[in-house]
């Protein structure tokens, strides 16, 4: 009766097409390549504390906790690194950007109080984009309008009634500092090839001259 259960619940590839007996050789060879593939699949370490994390882009480190318990639900060393490249993939930037918008906010308050409240600021960012848009390279406003310094510089230069950069009015009563900027707003390298670095030159150089 039990040898009957056993041959009816055995695939039909380890029988003999003839007989219908049990090819136990076939039988024997299958367990053996079964047992061998699962001995290959990758396990979790002994410990948590055997885990070899790679956080070389300096984010964050790796978290003895979380590790704990990433081995407690039999994490292998693969998926462990996974987790962690994930997490600094999306995670970080993320959080990255939630802090670049708080700095943002803070910005503006700070502006707010400098110029005497929302109000005020908003009607005085409403000149200053029109000044910077007549007088300045996109680039250069950008830059300057993305900081508290920055604006303030570029109020520094709305009120000293600067003309337009790169004018014959402007170059008639040029300083020496300004004649430079001048001089390399009109360098290849600032109109043709845009290169950052030198444009982030031409930037720090408008906020020292009018900060």
């Amino acid at each position: 009766m039990t040898e009957n259960i056993l041959e009816t619940s055995i695939p039909e590839k380890f029988k003999n097409p003839e007989t219908g007996e049990v090819n136990i050789d076939n039988l024997a060879k299958s367990y053996t390549e079964l047992e061998q593939r699962f001995s290959k699949q990758p396990r979790p370490p002994k410990s948590a504390k055997e885990y070899c994390v790679d956080c070389e882009h300096g984010l964050f480190d790796a978290d003895e906790a979380l590790n704990e318990r990433l081995h407690e639900k039999g994490f292998t060393q693969d998926q462990v690194q996974f987790i962690y490249d994930l997490a600094a993939e999306k995670m970080v930037p993320m959080i990255v950007q939630m802090a670049s918008d708080y700095e943002a906010d803070r910005e503006v308050e700070k502006l707010n109080n400098h110029f005497g409240g929302p109000e005020k600021w908003a009607e005085m960012s409403r000149q200053l984009l029109a000044f910077g848009q007549k007088n300045l390279p996109e680039d250069v406003l950008d830059t300057l309008a993305s900081s508290y310094e920055g604006v303030l510089a570029l109020h520094n230069m709305m009120k000293g009634e600067e003309p337009g950069v790169g004018s014959s009015e402007t170059q008639t009563g040029a300083s020496g500092a300004e004649m430079e900027l001048q001089s390399m707003m009109r360098d290849p390298k600032y109109w043709r090839d845009r290169d950052p670095s030198f444009i982030a030159k031409v930037t720090e150089g408008f906020q020292k001259l009018y900060s």
